[in-house]
């Protein structure tokens, strides 16, 4: 069955309204009055009936999709996942299990202020390139994207990134993921990962039968030297900014790995995710433009203005534009064209590097408040990784992280430990800590999240 336009749910309890949303959409699940299959209506159209900001439904539809809830296709909207199976009529419920702790304070990794989102500078960008594209734009799309979009982005990489690329070498996409999901289909062998980051990634790459072997990290990134013993095709790393340790890939390191990939014919895969937010000098220009035949860049608007804009770009070498393109498909179903373009006049006009700068102060303002409160409040506390980005990873005595994770809940945040990080093969010793975002809050929460963290913190 399609819902139309109605849907009827109560957001009632405590909660922030993202919470109670998601609440009764798991309510009306369980109970079968939203069976398996069903589409639910556009978030904008949810978020009108209710009375509710559009993010908040957005937001939520997301994370039940994470959860494994519902499922989002671009085209067929978002529907009821088939294993969201209800309870079965006359079966005994079981007890009721107290309620999760809800989140007061979200402290995230690496996720942007929401409410800092420039609303009125992208809807003037909006209108302008509406007004001015092209009658083709609203047709079957190029899978490479929008050319206003990839002219844009070529100028602006160069200018603040050191990228080297062209506009046919820029490949548009949903977001990092997506781009990744794209590139593997175009590899042939093993693939060596840093031995701390994030599992969905390494997961996505082992969906495809690609085994992923870990580097060593230290205080200098990746330790590249290991890669002559692993016999991987392509690396994957976050140069700019070690992620979640912190930290950039060492400049004798730069080199060496583009001298690898010479030697062997391998592939970098070069995660961009946050360059543009450096603080304490100059941003470290990408390692791409060592060499753009051997490397594949990855950038995305999910840190710099939201990830509710699903746009991302890789910047491919030329001999392997083609494939990554026919494994897109043939026509553009990721990327909306609007959002595209809009972009595109973002950029040109100064709109982009002018949000960036001020988020920059407010980000910088924000870490230095952290480590000023750890100071006073939590001095055996040390925050690492923090010359760059939107977290920071607050080191922990052994055998203390799960401890201050459960204080953590106890207290309304959502953040991260580091347990959640290692590769499984990984040699490396296990490092116990808490990985925190200082970009999620808005600003006049920050200070009270800080409070609740303090709180959260094992004693000297």
């Amino acid at each position: 069955m399609d819902w139309g336009s109605d849907l009827h749910l109560e957001l009632s309890g405590s909660g922030s309204v993202r919470f109670r949303l998601m609440r009764a959409l798991r309510d009306a699940i369980r109970s079968g009055r939203l069976a398996p299959g069903t589409r639910l209506p556009p978030y904008r159209a949810l978020a009108a009936d209710l009375g509710i900001a559009r993010n908040t439904v957005a937001d939520a539809y997301a994370e039940l999709a994470e959860e494994g809830w519902l499922i989002a296709r671009q085209g067929s909207g978002t529907r009821v996942a088939h294993r969201a199976t209800p309870l079965e009529s006359g079966r005994s419920r079981a007890p009721a299990r107290p309620a999760s702790r809800r989140v007061v304070h979200d402290l995230t990794p690496s996720s942007p202020d929401a409410a800092a989102f420039p609303r009125s500078a992208w809807a003037a960008s909006a209108r302008r390139a509406l007004t001015s594209a092209p009658n083709e734009a609203f047709g079957a799309g190029d899978p490479r994207g929008r050319p206003e979009l990839r002219e844009a982005l070529v100028e602006y990489l160069a200018r603040t990134r050191g990228v080297r690329t062209e506009p046919d070498r820029i490949v548009v996409c949903s977001g990092f993921a997506h781009g990744l999901s794209l590139v593997r289909r175009v590899l042939r062998g093993p693939v060596a990962v840093e031995s701390y980051g994030l599992e969905f990634h390494r997961s996505l790459l082992e969906e495809t039968g690609l085994k992923t072997v870990p580097l060593t990290v230290d205080t200098n990134g990746a330790r590249v030297d290991e890669l002559a013993g692993t016999g991987a095709d392509a690396v994957l790393l976050t140069p700019a900014h070690q992620y979640p340790l912190g930290g950039a890939l060492h400049p004798e390191r730069r080199a060496a790995v583009i001298d690898w990939a010479r030697a062997t014919g391998g592939l970098l895969l070069e995660d961009d995710y946050d360059g543009e937010f450096r603080y304490d000098r100059e941003p470290v220009g990408a390692v791409q433009g060592l060499d753009p035949e051997h490397v594949v860049y990855f950038g995305s608007a999910s840190k710099s203005l939201s990830p509710a804009l699903r746009l991302g770009w890789l910047a491919v070498p030329g001999w392997l534009v083609d494939e990554v393109v026919a494994a897109k498909g043939p026509r553009e179903i990721w990327s909306g064209v609007v959002d595209q373009l809009t972009l595109a006049d973002f950029i040109t006009c100064g709109a982009y590097d002018r949000h960036l700068r001020r988020m920059r102060k407010v980000y910088r303002h924000r870490r230095d408040l952290l480590t000023t409160t750890l100071a006073e409040r939590a001095p055996h506390v040390t925050a690492g990784g923090i010359a760059a980005g939107l977290h920071a990873v607050l080191e922990l005595p052994a055998g203390t992280e799960e401890a201050a994770l459960r204080a953590a809940r106890r207290q309304g945040l959502a953040l991260d430990g580091l347990a959640a990080y290692p590769h499984p093969d990984s040699a490396m010793p296990r490092r116990e800590g808490l990985v925190i975002g200082y970009g999620t809050p808005p600003e006049h929460a920050f200070g009270a999240a800080l409070d609740a963290l303090c709180l959260a913190l094992p004693d000297r």
